[in-house]
């Protein structure tokens, strides 16, 4: 349905180019029921998708919960799993909203980048998944963007301790790849010097409305064979709904976004009205067209929203709307586009 699965780095994982992000099973924004949660991912590997990421992080547990729970009676060699360490959860007497999760776990998550937390948090994903096996491994989170102040003693720490465990992992076959799960790929590049991945899931940086990460990482990624998995396609909803409704928040980068966003988006938004070509589909189809890129996850939290992305992933898009971005200047001039190579 997809095209042939694309394989990660030099391991023998072939994922779809379409997967399922399970951040939203983590009742993300808003509470949903265990039926739904177990109905969109049946829904989505019906659909021929077989890779599916989650994270401790989402929803303190409920997220890798509720996957383990739909996944149980799947045989092991249909699915590709990923999951990440770097957060350990530390029990905090009642349940409470935060982070942006509505969830009834009662948890707190603690960063711990360390070999033994990263050690910790592998058992703990295992119990809680209640599965044979993790297929991807991806330290959460790591990053300037995210520590501030604290990223450089926090990153020492990871790639003392955290990778050490992470690679040990590997090599016992417990995990077949290990990688960065993060929001910033400045961090990637870094963590490339000093140890060896196999993929990256870059969140949002490397999307329809930003390609900075063209410029050298993308590159190194190819010279290593490190394949990317891209999370958050549509910039945090705003590549999904577009500008031009009425009234509402506009959400780039999980917050508002800012005029110069909004008015790029609406040049794209414009010329995809041009050529009839619905925006969601451009968003999902564009980093595809990467060599380095193997998967888009968005979050899928219904079997509406898993249609929905099946259908975009398969929509026609005309090689002169591709083109008219980039000679718009809306695309970066050295962006590999969708049916063509390089």
């Amino acid at each position: 349905m997809f095209g042939a699965k694309r394989q990660i780095g030099q391991t023998a994982l072939e994922v779809t180019a379409l997967g399922f992000g399970a951040a939203t099973l983590g009742n993300l924004y808003h509470p949903m029921p265990d039926e739904a949660a177990k109905a969109a991912i049946e829904k989505a590997f019906a659909a021929g998708l077989n890779h599916i990421d989650t994270a401790p992080y989402y929803g303190f547990g409920l997220s890798e919960r509720r996957v383990g729970d739909a996944l149980r009676e799947v045989p092991a060699n249909e699915y590709v799993l990923s999951t990440k360490v770097g957060r350990l959860l530390a029990p905090c007497g009642k349940a409470e909203d935060k982070y942006g999760f509505c969830s009834p776990m009662p948890f707190e998550p603690v960063y711990d980048y360390s070999y033994d937390g990263v050690m910790r948090s592998y058992e703990h994903s295992i119990q809680r998944l209640g599965l044979p096996k993790i297929d991807i491994l991806y330290m959460h989170d790591i990053g300037r963007v995210t520590h501030g102040r604290d990223h450089e003693r926090l990153f020492r720490i990871a790639m003392e301790g955290g990778y050490k465990a992470m690679a040990e992992l590997r090599s016992q076959g417990l995990v077949s790849a290990i990688g960065l799960g993060v929001n910033e790929y400045e961090v990637c590049e870094q963590a490339m010097d000093l140890a060896d991945f196999d993929c990256f899931l870059l969140a949002g940086r490397y999307t329809l409305l930003e390609q900075q990460a063209l410029e050298r990482f993308l590159p190194r990624c190819l010279e290593r064979n490190t394949s990317i998995v891209l999370g958050g396609p549509y910039n945090s909803g705003i590549l999904a709904t577009g500008v031009k409704r009425e009234g509402g928040v506009f959400h780039y980068n999980y917050q508002p976004a800012p005029r110069e966003i909004i008015e790029r988006v609406a040049r794209i938004e414009e010329m995809c009205h041009e050529f009839a070509v619905p925006l969601p589909a451009a968003a999902l189809q564009f980093p595809l067209a990467h060599p380095a890129v193997v998967s888009v996850i968005p979050g899928l939290s219904s079997p509406r929203r898993v249609e929905s992305a099946v259908s975009q992933m398969q929509a026609a898009i005309p090689a002169a709307f591709w083109a008219a971005l980039q000679d718009a200047g809306l695309i970066h001039p050295e962006a590999p586009l969708p049916g063509r190579k390089g």
